[in-house]
């Protein structure tokens, strides 16, 4: 499902020291981009974080943005952006992250799908770990095809 739904061209890495803002639009550009979800989309996951949505932060560094689908989702979506150095939420240093995805649900049953193949992947630690050593896009996907065809 993941990889279905995460294709290289959404799989971005960076040397730049972001804010977590730049991050959380930065993740969701290439969704942008591919009409996945519209600007007022990415805005309403600044908006929904800045009002203290900390609860995007899934732990193990890694931070799952996303807003309710009226808000501009057009088609179920992720992106992934992997950073150098964490961009803390808020700027609150225990919610630093350096693994952003961005999340988009056309509907409620992509969401639980969707939701549930992420938390499988995020919830193994070499799989978290190669995730975070991967230097490429393609090395992403092939992690991610792997881990979905060993279960």
């Amino acid at each position: 499902m993941l990889s279905r739904l995460l294709p290289e061209q959404n799989i971005h890495f960076t040397e730049d020291k972001l804010t977590w803002r730049e991050a959380v639009t930065r993740v969701a550009r290439p969704l942008v981009e591919a009409g996945d979800v519209t600007p007022e989309y990415v805005q309403a996951m600044l908006d929904s974080i800045a009002a203290g949505g900390t609860y995007i932060d899934l732990g193990y560094g890694i931070a799952l943005a996303h807003a309710r689908p009226e808000h501009g989702v057009v088609r179920t979506g992720i992106s992934m952006l992997r950073l150098r150095e964490p961009a803390p939420l808020l700027d609150r240093p225990e919610h630093a992250v350096d693994l952003y995805f961005c999340f988009a649900a056309a509907d409620a049953d992509a969401h639980m799908r969707a939701m549930a193949s992420l938390a499988r992947i995020l919830s193994d630690a070499r799989t978290r770990q190669a995730l975070r050593e991967a230097a490429s896009a393609p090395e992403v996907v092939k992690l991610i095809t792997e881990f979905e065809e060993s279960e």
